[in-house]
């Protein structure tokens, strides 16, 4: 019985943060599927506009949470921006007669040529 009477009391609720109404967890739901490029920052703001105040970390807890990433990878840019991007170099070369030689160039990534050599 003393066992149980200390868990018993080590396990009381001791207040916190108010639970949130179902009516605000839906509302959030709705408005992150309803927009889906709009993250918890966004979605605590539009509240806030509303008059409901609520902690943006308790917002990030009820949004709807996206299985793929919220925008394109890496390859996918590049991939997509290759024919107006150019990548630039510049170096110095030691020649046969020990004369720095300084080079410029720039390359084009969509056809892969040479555009600057200086």
């Amino acid at each position: 019985m003393g066992f149980r009477a200390l868990w018993r009391w080590k396990s009381r609720p001791r207040g916190g943060r108010p639970k949130v109404s179902e009516e605000f967890r839906d509302l959030i739901r709705e408005m992150s599927i309803a927009n889906p490029l709009w993250g918890a920052p966004r979605i605590h703001g539009e509240l806030k506009l509303l008059g409901i105040d609520i902690a943006q970390s308790t917002v990030a807890k009820y949004i709807i949470k996206r299985r793929g990433p919220p925008s394109q990878s890496w390859k996918t840019f590049i991939r997509n921006h290759s024919d107006c991007t150019a990548a630039c170099d510049f170096l110095v070369v030691q020649t046969i007669g020990f004369r720095l030689l300084f080079a410029f160039i720039v390359m084009a990534h969509g056809r892969r040529e040479l555009l600057h050599i200086v």
